[in-house]
């Protein structure tokens, strides 16, 4: 079966300002390395936008609406200093998240063997009723619970490497047990959450690492702490919340990971997926701020999951 992969021009169109680090370059570099010849195998999909009644299984249905009622004519509105809304970011977040929902349903009916959403804003910091950390709408928990009440599975998990702690998603996870959220992240960093004692209902594995960190630290998380939670849960899917900030050229923090480390977890991801859930990953794209490595880094990344 195909990977498909999901992504929109209405991404580039979220504008959020001069020297902002989530800017349109970011995506305009992995979208220019996913049309080189090695990826003409995708199944290029379109995103349509999340509908409301699987926005609010995260987030609550007063803050959807401010979201999109406060997405400005002209000219920008700020939730914060770093989370910024123009005229366009009102049907980007709707189709980040809907991307996300759609690739659950073409990987669990059978379309599809994994995924992977090019998309923006991205998602994981979004909170219930919180917009924050560039983010509006909880990608990767919309799609997991899309996954969990309309296709009806009973363990689904959410993988996080981006350098910066998911703490939207692990918000909307810590109470279900049916859920699993485990990540990997820079500590002390943003947000300033996933200390290795929030575990949720047993639910929630957190692996904080130094600032400084290599990839032979980024690995013994894995193995020691995440994977084997991961296959324990023996979940029916998985998502990653592929955050390739970590990267030692990345200007946002101070991990000293390289492609090697992001393509390790990647096939030892696939490797989880094919023993518990019959290879089943939607994998969604979040951070990393040096356009060109993030580039390389999601280009390799696909390419692990199409599986040449």
């Amino acid at each position: 079966m195909l990977t498909f992969l999901y992504s929109d021009p209405v991404f580039l169109d979220h504008d959020t300002g001069p020297d902002h680090p989530e800017s349109s370059q970011r995506l305009r570099a992995v979208i220019g390395a996913l049309e080189w010849p090695t990826f003409w195998g995708l199944e290029r999909c379109e995103c349509p936008p999340a509908a409301f009644e699987d926005l609010v299984r995260v987030h609550k249905p007063y803050y959807v609406e401010a979201v999109l009622e406060n997405v400005p004519d002209s000219g920008h509105y700020r939730f914060d200093a770093d989370t910024v809304l123009c005229p366009a970011s009102g049907e980007a977040a709707l189709r980040a998240a809907g991307a996300a929902c759609a690739a659950v349903d073409a990987v669990l009916k059978g379309q599809a063997r994994n995924a992977f959403c090019a998309v923006r804003p991205p998602g994981h910091h979004a909170e219930a009723a919180r917009a924050m950390g560039f983010c509006f709408f909880n990608n990767v928990a919309v799609a997991a619970y899309r996954a969990r009440v309309v296709h009806g599975l009973n363990r689904v998990a959410v993988v996080d490497f981006d350098v910066h702690h998911g703490n939207g998603t692990q918000a909307a996870f810590e109470e279900d047990p049916h859920m699993f959220y485990a990540s990997s992240h820079q500590w002390p960093a943003y947000p300033g959450t996933g200390m290795e004692y929030e575990e949720g209902v047993g639910n929630i594995v957190n692996a904080p690492l130094r600032p400084g960190a290599g990839g032979d630290e980024f690995r013994a998380a894995y193995e020691e702490r995440i994977f084997p939670r991961l296959r324990a849960f023996n979940p029916e899917l998985i998502l990653v919340s592929a955050g390739f900030d970590g990267h030692m050229s990345d200007p946002l923090a101070h991990w000293r990971l390289n492609i090697n480390d992001f393509d390790w977890v990647t096939e030892n991801l696939i490797d989880v997926a094919e023993g518990c859930c019959k290879g089943r990953i939607v994998s969604v794209l979040e951070g990393g701020y040096a356009p060109d490595v993030l580039a390389g880094c999601v280009a390799s990344h696909v390419r692990l999951l199409m599986g040449t």
